[in-house]
C-alpha cells in the first residue's frame, strides 16, 4: 500500500464527507493505492456515523472509535498501530489542511528518503493574538531545546516513513512533539515543506490558551526524559547529594562554631534552619531518585485506551 492517512478528530461530523471526497479525488488522480483511518476521539456528534456511511460506500475508509475522549496523542497513537501503508500522513479533520499536499509529502518521503516532513503553515488564517505569536514563542523554545529547527512543530499536517510511526509511542499531550520522539528513536532525517492552510469551514476549534500552556509543560517533560528518562537516579541523586552536602557542610560549620564559642546560638541563626532544609530537601531527592528508578524498570502498559468500536481494523 502506497499511503496511509491517518485523521484524528472530535465532533466534526460536516466536515467528513468533504475531506474523504476530496482525499480520494487526490490519491486516485495520482494512482495510489490507500487507506484513510479516521479515529474518533470520543465524539458527541453524529461523527461515527458519518463514518459508517462513508466507509460503506468506500472500502479504503476504516474507522477507530474511542469510548470516550483520550486527546490527540492516543488517536495518533492507535492510527499508527493500525496503519499499513508505505507512507504515513496524518492531518486534522477541520479541512485547514489540504489533501492536495498528500502527493508531495510522500514523493520527500521516497524519493529525498526523509523520515519525517513536517508542514510548515507559513501563512495562517488563525487570530494572530490568540494563536499566532504564542505558536512563534513555543516553537522558538521547542527548536532551542530540541535542536530540531522546524518552524510549526504542532502542524497535524506531517509525513512518516512506516517505520518511524511504528518505533514510537505517542502518549500523553506529545504529538507535539513526534519529531523529537522519532529524532530519540534514531531517526535523523526530518525535513520540512511549506504547505496551504485553509480557513477553518466547518465547526469551531477544539484547542484554547490552555495549550499553549500544556505545551510547555509538555516541552518541560520531553527533555528531562530526553536527559533522563531511562536513569532518572542521575538527575534526582546529583541534585539531592549537592543539596545534603551543602546542608552538611553548614550544619557542621555552625556545630564547630558552637564548640569553640560556648554563647554562640544555633537556634538563633538562620543558617541552621537553612541546612536542616538543605538536608531534608536532598534525602528527598535522594529516595525520589530511587522511587523513579523502580517505576522506570517496572513500568506497566500506559498505552490502554477504551475502544467501543473498530472499522475495517483487525
Amino acid at each position: 500500500m502506497d499511503v496511509s492517512i491517518v485523521i484524528p478528530l472530535l465532533n466534526e461530523d460536516e466536515s467528513l464527507p468533504e475531506l474523504c471526497a476530496w482525499i480520494e479525488r487526490v490519491v486516485t488522480a495520482h494512482q495510489l493505492s490507500y487507506e484513510v483511518i479516521l479515529v474518533d476521539d470520543g465524539s458527541t456528534d453524529d461523527s461515527w456515523e458519518v463514518i459508517l456511511q462513508l466507509a460503506a460506500k468506500n472500502p479504503a475508509l476504516k474507522g477507530i472509535k474511542f469510548q470516550r475522549n483520550y486527546g490527540k496523542s492516543a488517536a495518533l497513537n492507535e492510527g499508527f498501530k493500525a496503519a499499513q501503508g508505505e507512507v504515513v500522513i496524518t492531518m486534522d479533520a477541520d479541512m485547514q489542511d489540504s489533501p492536495d499536499e498528500i502527493p508531495a509529502l510522500r514523493r520527500m518521503i521516497i524519493e529525498e528518503k526523509y523520515d519525517i516532513v513536517s508542514g510548515w503553515k507559513q501563512k495562517r488564517f488563525d487570530n494572530t493574538f490568540t494563536k499566532n505569536i504564542p505558536s512563534k514563542l513555543f516553537n522558538a523554545a521547542a527548536r532551542q531545546s530540541s535542536g530540531i529547527y522546524l518552524h510549526d512543530f504542532n502542524c497535524g499536517l506531517k509525513a512518516y516513513r512506516k517505520k518511524v510511526v511504528k518505533s514510537i509511542e505517542v502518549f500523553g499531550e506529545m504529538h507535539r512533539y513526534i519529531p523529537v520522539l522519532a529524532k530519540w528513536a534514531g531517526f535523523k532525517k526530518i525535513g520540512e515543506k511549506v504547505v496551504e492552510h485553509r480557513a477553518r469551514k466547518y465547526g469551531v476549534t477544539k484547542f484554547g490558551w490552555e495549550r499553549f500552556i500544556n505545551g510547555f509543560l509538555d516541552l518541560m517533560t520531553i527533555t528531562f526524559l530526553n536527559k533522563f528518562g531511562k536513569r532518572p537516579m542521575h538527575f534526582f541523586g546529583l541534585y539531592g547529594t549537592l543539596a545534603f552536602i551543602l546542608g552538611f557542610a553548614t550544619s557542621g560549620y555552625l556545630i564547630i562554631s558552637k564548640l569553640i564559642d560556648r554563647e554562640f546560638s544555633l537556634t538563633n541563626k538562620p543558617f541552621f534552619y537553612i541546612a536542616l532544609t538543605f538536608m531534608i530537601i536532598g534525602v528527598q531527592l535522594f529516595v525520589t531518585g530511587f522511587i523513579a528508578e523502580l517505576i522506570t524498570r517496572n513500568a506497566a502498559e500506559r498505552n490502554v485506551y477504551l475502544i467501543e468500536e473498530k472499522l475495517g481494523i483487525s
